[in-house]
């Protein structure tokens, strides 16, 4: 069932978060994440099996690295370092600005207008961070403002990501890109990833969070997320934005007894309440599932 699917995305993507606050402190981040895009690089890579889709990654090659720098290499790296300071759940609320990127990137960057709606779904959302950091730093005595920014900043990736993908790559098959942007983010990542490698012994525990993040949160999800797509539609697939901060949350409490607070949740509805005018899903969503 779609539904069940959706959700299972969503609690895989939702762990991600989990798992970065879990190995990163370990690890380092750039270590972390060329770990994690190398095995889901691998995880991916039976695409390669068709000549008719090697023939594709060998045609947009430069296209390609450039998402897999801005889909997977920058953002993955960013929530790592946030991830340092953040809880998971705080970064999962900030996960769910994408499509608030995603509309402000279109505007400035690739000739995308921004309708009425859209306007006030990005000033709403813009509350909902606002509103989601001053209640973080209230009740923390002050967060960490770089590792907010980069956590910030991730999502913004991804909304430039969006839209090149759209322009550059819309008749590339959708499994190409899943495996090129982790391919080319492990090229990316792998020469500093080992540069910065800690100089202590890595505990076991810490080797199951990161085949977790890169077989399952990046690799299985991927087929998931495409599954999706092909069976039930782009803007149904892309409601998983809505659930992803629920289980950040869920996960972050059960796991690493983070505090979901009044502050959290009321950042997080204003953010997807804004998330959802900036996005146009509120009008897809419905019409398109029915389907």
């Amino acid at each position: 069932m779609p539904l069940l699917e959706l959700l299972l995305l969503a609690a895989i993507w939702g762990s991600s978060f989990l798992f970065l606050r879990l190995g990163v402190p370990a690890l380092g981040p750039l270590s972390l994440i060329a770990l994690r895009v190398s095995i889901a690089a691998l995880v991916l890579s039976p695409v390669l099996r068709s000549a008719q889709l090697r023939h594709q990654l060998r045609a947009h090659w430069r296209a390609l690295a450039v998402v897999g720098l801005s889909n997977s290499a920058l953002p993955f790296t960013l929530f790592a370092i946030g991830a340092l300071h953040l809880g998971a759940g705080f970064e999962s609320i900030l996960n769910a600005t994408t499509p608030l990127w995603a509309a402000l990137m279109g505007a400035l960057w690739f000739g995308a207008g921004i309708s009425r709606a859209q306007g006030a779904g990005l000033l709403l959302g813009l509350l909902g961070v606002v509103a989601l950091v001053g209640g973080q730093a209230q009740l923390a005595h002050g967060i960490s403002a770089p590792a907010a920014a980069a956590a910030l900043l991730a999502p913004a990736s991804y909304g430039f990501a969006v839209h090149f993908t759209r322009r550059h790559l819309g008749h590339t098959d959708p499994r190409v890109i899943a495996f090129a942007s982790q391919a080319f983010a492990a090229l990316l990542l792998l020469l500093p990833g080992a540069v910065l490698w800690p100089g202590h012994p890595v505990e076991p525990r810490i080797w199951a969070y990161v085949g977790a993040l890169g077989v399952l949160c990046t690799g299985v999800a991927y087929v998931l997320y495409f599954r999706l797509v092909v069976r039930v539609g782009a803007a149904y697939a892309a409601s998983v934005t809505f659930l992803i901060p629920v289980f950040g949350m869920l996960w972050g409490a059960l796991f690493l007894h983070e505090r979901i607070t009044p502050p959290m949740l009321a950042g997080c509805a204003v953010i997807l309440a804004g998330t959802a005018l900036a996005g146009g899903l509120w009008r897809r969503l419905l019409p398109r599932s029915a389907k």
